[in-house]
């Protein structure tokens, strides 16, 4: 499995006091023609899948939105009003995304895939080990959010964008040449899980570049395409 194509659960119901989010979907749909939309549901949740790199600007557009209408409501709050605003007058937002997201000395975010970040947690954890800031990163399903705050030391004010484009980097780097491969448990039973996780560990020293994520149903092997290949074969074997 390449990394091409993610899906996500997006929660567009914090948008509901300030949007129709009919017309907030309508906006993602313009804003990521690459991505393909399931139904809006009640809740306010919408399934999106597509390409992560489409995914991941999509994810940054509406962190953006939802910081502007956190200072939007910080001003009215001083005169005690807060209409339902049409999604059209937020468009300008869109326009200069680039430059407010990474505005030297103020907090910054990127999407990561889960499994890219957990690879880079494991072999690469100086790049979430930078001086004068602090790293952290939420998971949700297929993308990880990261933030970059400072943490209060004299870095100088363009040091957090600087540790977020390292991080992008190898991200990308990373994202060219790994693959994914996945082993589902048959059984779901204890002992066949636990057989699994001790034949995985017992071949990471023959694979010192593979990652191995157990979850419930299933155990994930991140690495090269050859690597991940010969490791799940004598896994199965």
């Amino acid at each position: 499995q390449a990394f091409l194509s993610v899906t996500s659960i997006l929660n567009v119901a914090v948008f509901r006091d300030h949007f129709i989010l009919e017309d907030l979907v309508g906006e993602m749909k313009k804003q990521s023609p690459a991505l393909s939309f399931g139904p809006l549901q009640p809740d306010g949740k919408i399934a999106v899948q597509g390409p992560f790199p489409a995914l991941g600007v999509l994810r940054e557009f509406l962190l953006l939105k939802a910081k502007s209408l956190s200072e939007e409501d910080r001003r009215e709050a001083k005169s005690h009003q807060r209409p339902r605003r049409k999604l059209q007058e937020h468009r300008g937002a869109t326009e200069t995304r680039s430059s407010v997201r990474d505005a030297p000395g103020e907090k910054q975010v990127l999407v990561l895939d889960t499994d890219i970040y957990h690879y880079m947690r494991h072999f690469f954890p100086s790049t979430f080990q930078a001086n004068g800031v602090v790293i952290s990163g939420v998971t949700d399903g297929d993308i990880t959010t990261v933030c970059i705050e400072d943490a209060g030391r004299k870095a100088g004010p363009a040091h957090g964008l600087r540790v977020k484009t390292t991080i992008e980097n190898c991200s990308v780097e990373l994202q060219r040449i790994l693959r994914k491969e996945r082993l589902c448990f048959q059984e779901h039973s204890r002992g066949e899980k636990l057989r699994y996780k001790r034949l995985c560990e017992g071949l990471k020293p023959h694979y010192p570049d593979v990652l191995t994520i157990p979850y419930d149903t299933h155990i994930d092997i991140v690495g090269t395409s050859a690597d991940i290949f010969r490791f799940a074969k004598q896994v199965r074997s």
